[in-house]
């Protein structure tokens, strides 16, 4: 278990420190990114927009899909589907919904909601590793993962 530990949070500040950095380049260069795809001044504009709340997105995406596969690997299959299932949704897709269209905010709006429920999926599959890692290193290491009570591994 803890190398199982030591690993898993050492993918997961890969995952974040690289998915941090593609972020500051969107924040800090948004301009010299967009130009590798158009020239059109219109596009640009927009695209600055979307860059700065794809900054964000970038470090999230990386939380969440690290920790989706640490817990998979732990045998630890429904959090992370019912993580991402309630963060996209039933949070971020409803409120980027409303952001867009009741609120306005078109395309940006729908990307900030989409980002909110991101947000919300990176940080509850974080938790969920840190409580399942708390498990694992509670459990010992004699114990198979498979006869785990609940495992979603193998069959039901």
């Amino acid at each position: 278990p803890e190398g199982a530990s030591r690993a898993g949070w050492a993918a997961l500040r890969i995952g974040a420190g690289f998915m941090a950095g593609a972020g500051l380049v969107f924040l800090l260069v948004p301009e010299a990114v967009l130009a590798l795809f158009t020239a059109d001044p219109s596009v640009t504009r927009l695209g600055v927009s979307l860059l700065y709340v794809a900054a964000v997105w970038q470090l999230f995406d990386g939380l969440q899909v690290v920790a989706t596969g640490t817990l998979r690997g732990a045998g630890e299959t429904r959090t992370p589907m019912l993580g991402n299932l309630l963060a996209h949704w039933v949070l971020g897709l409803p409120i980027g919904y409303l952001l867009a269209f009741p609120l306005g905010r078109g395309v940006v709006g729908l990307w900030i909601g989409l980002s909110l429920g991101l947000m919300a999926a990176g940080s509850l599959l974080l938790l969920a590793w840190a409580l399942k890692v708390r498990s694992l290193l509670r459990r010992g290491p004699h114990r198979p993962l498979a006869l785990e009570q609940g495992s979603t591994c193998g069959y039901p």
